[in-house]
């Protein structure tokens, strides 16, 4: 009997705290994947002292006996790829043989960028608040089936398949009046489009099955958070691929009978970068407060975070449709010094009160919380469970209680070994 291939994924809008949970389960597999998104993904890892930020490669690399690899589901940037793989080799000289990555991902083109800027743009006030990365762009491309993929760089035609397809974004680009010149780019690209002579490159479904087969342990790592899924995110306001656990068996080529445990990450409180709706914002003190104390800006983007207490009205929905069997909390000790902590339990519209995500999230007047006790203790340096401070523990028992799912791990700080083992 072969091993299953657990999923990580995040449950909010994102910035829940992946890349720190992914570094710190890594050291018990034996393959760390990346599944869907791109380079708008931001995973910050702590430890020794010092912080990294990844975007494409998968956040097990600073472990030497663990392969990570790219899948197919991912669009990659070459340059801002490059960029990452210089900054990462000191740290991990083995990148270049623990790094494997799919033939299939797709490329995104400095006009996929452009394009990507150019839409925004186009929208003036009804902006979805895009990284620019160009990820939606290309996966725009690959869904009208044009796209260019990492196996094409090595084929004869690469340069034909690539003049076309710029020539389509051009005239684009000048429908929607946006000048540009794009030799420059493209000189930078062609040049960061070498690093992937480097690396081993292979068949997603080739690679997957035949470590399933030897018996290895697999952790897909997802990118953004279940919120902003393309199908039940808070759309237009999404990301351009499918962030739930489902993704991961289209962007890694396994059957839903090959996924095992499905672990969702996320935090004691919400944030959201961008626009879009989120029902328990705090305008105010409290959510400046937050912001602060959380040190919420975007680690892809630098734009600050909008704050606000946890919904489990959405908690729960995410933990429903990842078919999530064991939680992990982040950023608790951003609690650390608050009196009272609200949760959202209810949802009050126009035609009474819900429990459950609207298809239209403008019919949602204002959320009903269920408030708690702050432990006003500094939780950082708890290790042993038994420690936890009562006030914390009944804010634990009634997210488990409300969701049905256990919670596991809770995160006590920005640190790989900053958690609590429940």
């Amino acid at each position: 009997m072969t091993n299953k291939v657990d999923v990580l994924v995040g449950l909010q809008w994102g910035d829940e705290g992946k890349g720190k949970i992914v570094d710190y389960l890594s050291p018990k597999y034996d393959v760390i994947v990346r599944f869907q998104g791109g380079p708008n993904a931001g995973h910050t890892l702590e430890f020794d002292k010092k912080k990294f930020v990844l975007h494409t490669v998968p956040s097990g690399i600073f472990q030497e006996k663990v392969k990570n690899f790219v899948g197919n589901g991912i669009v990659l940037d070459p340059i801002t790829f490059k960029q990452e793989i210089k900054t990462l080799e000191p740290y991990c000289p083995w990148i270049y043989k623990n790094l494997i990555i799919s033939k299939h991902a797709h490329l995104i083109l400095p006009t996929h960028r452009l394009l990507d800027a150019a839409y925004e743009q186009a929208k003036g006030e009804r902006k979805i608040g895009s990284t620019l990365k160009g990820i939606g762009p290309t996966y725009t491309d690959k869904i009208s089936r044009q796209g260019i993929r990492i196996g094409d760089l090595f084929n004869s035609n690469f340069k034909n398949l690539y003049k076309e397809l710029v020539s389509k974004h051009l005239s684009i680009l000048k429908l929607l009046n946006y000048e540009t010149n794009i030799a420059d780019l493209e000189q930078d690209w062609f040049n960061a489009c070498e690093i992937f002579e480097k690396f081993q490159l292979t068949d997603t479904n080739i690679f997957i099955q035949n470590q399933l087969s030897a018996n290895n342990k697999i952790l897909a790592e997802g990118a953004q958070g279940s919120m902003l899924d393309i199908d039940f995110g808070s759309y237009p306001f999404v990301t351009s691929s499918n962030t739930t656990s489902a993704g991961a068996c289209t962007g890694l080529g396994i059957s839903p009978k090959q996924i095992g445990n499905v672990i969702g990450i996320f935090k004691a409180y919400c944030t959201r970068v961008g626009n879009g709706p989120f029902p328990t914002e705090l305008n105010d003190i409290t959510g400046e407060r937050l912001r602060k104390i959380g040190h919420e800006f975007g680690s892809t983007t630098g734009r600050a975070r909008r704050c606000g207490w946890l919904d489990l009205v959405a908690l729960k929905f995410a933990i429903q449709i990842n078919g999530v069997n064991q939680l992990i909390i982040t950023k608790s000790d951003v609690l650390n010094n608050f009196d009272e902590i609200k949760v959202a339990v209810e949802y009050r519209t126009k035609n009474g009160k819900i429990q459950h995500i609207p298809f239209n999230f403008d019919d949602i007047i204002e959320p009903i919380y269920k408030s708690f006790k702050g432990w006003n203790k500094d939780i950082r340096n708890i290790k042993d469970k038994n420690q936890i401070p009562d006030e914390l523990l009944k804010y634990i028992q009634f997210i488990e209680d409300y969701t049905q799912t256990q919670i596991k791990i809770i995160s006590v700080g920005p640190d790989r070994n900053e958690n609590i083992l429940m």
